[in-house]
């Protein structure tokens, strides 16, 4: 993916996300998960519709994620998976400003995720997950309490 790239070429990437990009993490609630919740985990890339040419080409340096055209003419870029996610912020974190703190509990999520026992574990993540919203600003985000 990204290991191939020059430093440069890294340091736009995570110059483009840190502007105009999203590190984020939901705990979804859906019963038919152990702990009744599903954790799902995203960065995603945005850019008008008009730039779709040049925005491909960037996706394409990613070398992960599917691009998505929303009804109201936004791209996206969304990287869903796990080790997709694991190991492109581990390419872009020395070159990110403004990002750095969302990378961070991205990889500390990641690492505890694969750790966890038992509910108590699991709840524990839930606040690490919860720790977003004092990062990323939200205009639809629902405050709600996470316990499994």
């Amino acid at each position: 993916m990204l290991k191939s790239l020059s430093k440069i070429k890294k340091s736009y990437i995570a110059g483009f996300l840190d502007g105009d990009g999203s590190i984020y993490a939901q705990a979804k609630p859906n019963r038919t998960y152990r702990y009744g919740f599903q954790i799902a985990l995203y960065v995603v890339f945005f850019q008008s519709k008009k730039c779709q040419k040049s925005f491909e080409e960037i996706c394409s340096l990613v070398g992960c994620g599917k691009l998505r055209i929303r009804s109201d003419g936004i791209l996206e870029c969304v990287i869903g998976k796990i080790e997709d996610i694991q190991e492109f912020l581990k390419a872009i974190k020395p070159y990110s400003v403004l990002k750095k703190k969302q990378i961070n509990l991205m990889l500390e999520i990641i690492r505890r995720k694969k750790t966890i026992k038992n509910a108590n574990d699991f709840k524990n993540l839930l606040k690490i997950i919860n720790r977003y919203r004092e990062l990323n600003y939200s205009k639809r985000r629902k405050e709600r309490a996470l316990t499994p």
